[in-house]
Order: structure tokens, then sequence, then C-alpha cells
């Protein structure tokens, strides 16, 4: 039987204090900011796989488009390259995960908050697993245009 999420959602970051960083001269914005953020297509693939870590986006202002990274498909039990829509992928979450999932993710939106999440998804292959979600929204301005972050297969950290 695997473990019941907690109930208290208390996982998320202030994006302002990686942005007073900035305004301090702490970080270089051209460089770690700009590629945490950066689209999949310019992240170092290599990193994630050979950490099997999963690569995914959501653009806000495209009707919520997904994009995964091969992992992220193998994770799901998906076909790799599948055509995804997230209306259909948030269905692959266990209720209690999906309800947690979607508080947070409106949370982050809201309040320019990132956010780190275990959940258990049941996926297309028939495989039921646990998965840590992280994701940092992405901002133009005081607009947050997207959601990007990491998913990881953490099954057996909970077996």
């Amino acid at each position: 039987m695997l473990p019941v999420l907690p109930l208290e959602l208390n996982h998320s970051w202030p994006l302002f204090e990686q942005e007073q960083r900035f305004d301090l001269g702490l970080m270089d914005r051209t460089d770690s900011f700009e590629r945490a953020f950066a689209p999949i297509s310019e992240i170092d693939r290599d990193a994630a796989l050979r950490g099997g870590i999963g690569i995914w986006s959501c653009d806000l202002l495209d009707g919520n488009r997904l994009t995964w990274s091969d992992q992220v498909f193998d994770m799901f039990g998906l076909p790799r390259g599948a055509t995804l829509r997230r209306a259909e992928t948030v269905g692959f979450y266990a209720e209690e995960s999906r309800a947690a999932m979607e508080r947070l993710r409106a949370y982050a939106i809201r309040h320019r908050r990132g956010f780190i999440l275990d959940t258990v998804i049941n996926g297309g292959d028939g495989q039921r697993r646990w998965m840590r979600l992280i994701a940092a929204p992405f901002c133009n301005g005081a607009r947050v245009t997207g959601l990007r972050g990491l998913k990881l297969d953490v099954s057996a950290t909970y077996a």
C-alpha cells in the first residue's frame, strides 16, 4: 500500500528571492536564470539523461501546451512523442495527487512560486509509480507565461 500524501501543502519557494539576488548582483541573469528556464530544446539534455530526470514545460499562453522529454513519456508509460493534452495527462495522477498538484499549480501561477510535490501516477502501461514533480513559473515581467521543471521517478523511495 502506498503512503498517504500529507494534507499540508507548503512546498513552494518565492520567485522574487531569485529576482532580488539579481538586483543585488549575486547571480548572472544571462547564465543561471535564463538557462534554468530555457525551453526544453535548449537545456543540457545529457545531464538529464545521465540522471534519469525528465524535463517538462507547460505553455500557458498556448492552451496549456505540454512538452515532455522522453524520460517523462517513459514515466507515464506513454509512447514517446505521443500527442499531449494537459486535460488528459492529469488523469494519470491518483486523485489525492491530482488535487494537491492542481492546488499548488494554481498557487504557483497566482503567486509566482515554484513547488516540489511527490505524486502517485497510474501510467498508461498499467504501472503505478511515485513521481517527484518539480515546477517553477516562467515569467514575462510580472506575468506567468508558463511552468517548467523536472519529473523524477522516486518509486524506490516509497517501496
